[in-house]
C-alpha cells in the first residue's frame, strides 16, 4: 500500500514544530491513516448543524432546573 502524501509533510512539520521525530513504524501508519479521518470528516461537512437539537448538557440543566414557585 502507498503512503499517502501527507505524511511526509506532516512529519517534516512535527519535527519543526515539537522538536521530535515518530519513533516507529507504526507510528507512521497511523499518521498515514489519519488521510481517511480527514476525508471522512471533509464528507460531513455541510451535513451537521450543531443548532437542530439541544446539546444534551443543555436539556440536562432545563430538566434539573429548580421549578418556580
Amino acid at each position: 500500500m502507498e503512503e499517502p502524501a501527507l505524511v511526509p509533510p506532516t512529519m517534516e512539520q512535527i519535527a519543526r514544530w515539537q522538536g521530535v521525530q515518530l519513533p516507529n513504524a507504526t507510528a507512521r501508519h497511523g499518521l498515514g491513516e489519519m488521510q481517511g479521518l480527514i476525508d471522512a470528516m471533509a464528507a460531513l461537512r455541510g451535513t451537521m448543524v450543531f443548532e437542530d437539537e439541544p446539546s444534551s448538557f443543555e436539556a440536562a440543566l432545563r430538566d434539573c432546573r429548580e421549578k418556580e414557585a
